[in-house]
């Protein structure tokens, strides 16, 4: 049998991880936009919750998870976790959103490169997972980043470790849900979304609004589903058809992309700040080459496999 489909599949799933993240890598663009019209953190949060539902929901539609859906609406366990993790999810948006707004794209940027590490520690502490030299190397190296960063801000990066502790968060509490990205998202939108249509009602009946104020200003609203929906999706298809290794360099292209879009944008970049990111991006490097030497003793145990069973 060739190899050929696979060859595509494979090719095909590391442009969609790449694209993936390149989306949320430019996500910052289009929040700055959206806080340029006059929108607030608060009511961009509540048309991302709002108009995800039905892209959301399409996904689940073409998945076919409409009945995992209704079981997991109808399991109080896995429902309680996924609305926890929504208002996880929920405030991870949040702070995301003012920070674009607000000119701290280079410090949102620092959240998200901090995050993967900060999940290996979760793991190692949590879950009893194994840390090896590279690991806490890795996480050392972050961790002297941060200490850097604070000397470089005159103050803890609090933006910075609220993205990457809330999105460890979400991503621990999605590690315990029996759900699949698809359906936990669409569970994950429902929850969220009778305070995020009587907030966007709310502000709409008090002229404060930017819904149909305009345009352009109602098609930005409206692109905010797909926006927060279409990169999940990529990363759903992605994450199934290739090695962590990979999937683990590619999850740098946006926070890499962040960065440059806060340095392009005149956000400060003094010594100190350069020096921080320097040790943060060296406990990137030794993450990779660690995610890429355990992926090739992997794909060396299983090659041999077939060997010891002929003996």
């Amino acid at each position: 049998m060739s190899s050929a489909p696979a060859s595509r599949e494979a090719r095909g799933a590391v442009f969609a991880g790449a694209l993936c993240y390149s989306l949320w890598g430019v996500l910052p663009l289009y929040l700055q936009a959206m806080s340029h019209m006059g929108a607030s953190a608060l009511e961009i949060i509540a048309h991302r919750a709002a108009w995800s539902v039905p892209w959301a929901g399409v996904l689940v539609l073409a998945a076919r998870q409409g009945r995992h859906v209704v079981q997991v609406l109808r399991t109080p366990r896995t429902f309680a976790l996924l609305a926890a993790s929504a208002l996880l999810i929920a405030a991870n948006w949040g702070v995301f959103v003012w920070a674009v707004g607000h000119g701290h794209v280079l410090e949102s940027s620092l959240g998200y490169y901090v995050n993967p590490l900060l999940n290996m520690a979760a793991g190692a502490l949590l879950f009893r997972e194994r840390l090896d030299g590279f690991g806490k190397t890795a996480i050392a190296m972050a961790g002297a980043g941060v200490v850097v960063q604070t000397v470089a801000l005159g103050h803890v990066p609090y933006v910075g470790l609220a993205l990457a502790l809330t999105f460890t968060g979400y991503g621990l509490i999605r590690k315990q849900v029996a759900a699949d990205a698809q359906t936990g998202l669409f569970v994950e939108c429902l929850v969220l979304l009778v305070p995020a249509v009587g907030y966007i009602l709310w502000l709409q009946s008090t002229g404060a609004g930017h819904f149909l104020a305009s345009p352009k200003d109602t098609l930005l609203l409206l692109c905010a589903g797909p926006a927060t929906v279409a990169p999940l999706a990529l990363f759903a298809w992605a994450a199934r058809r290739m090695p962590l290794s990979t999937m683990g360099f590619l999850q740098f292209i946006g926070p890499t992309l962040q960065f440059i879009i806060g340095a392009e944008g005149g956000e400060t970049l003094t010594p100190w700040r350069t020096a921080s990111f320097a040790l943060i991006w060296l406990g990137v490097a030794v993450f990779i080459l660690g995610a890429w030497r355990a992926s090739r003793r992997v794909q060396a145990r299983v090659a041999a496999a077939p060997m010891r069973e002929s003996v």
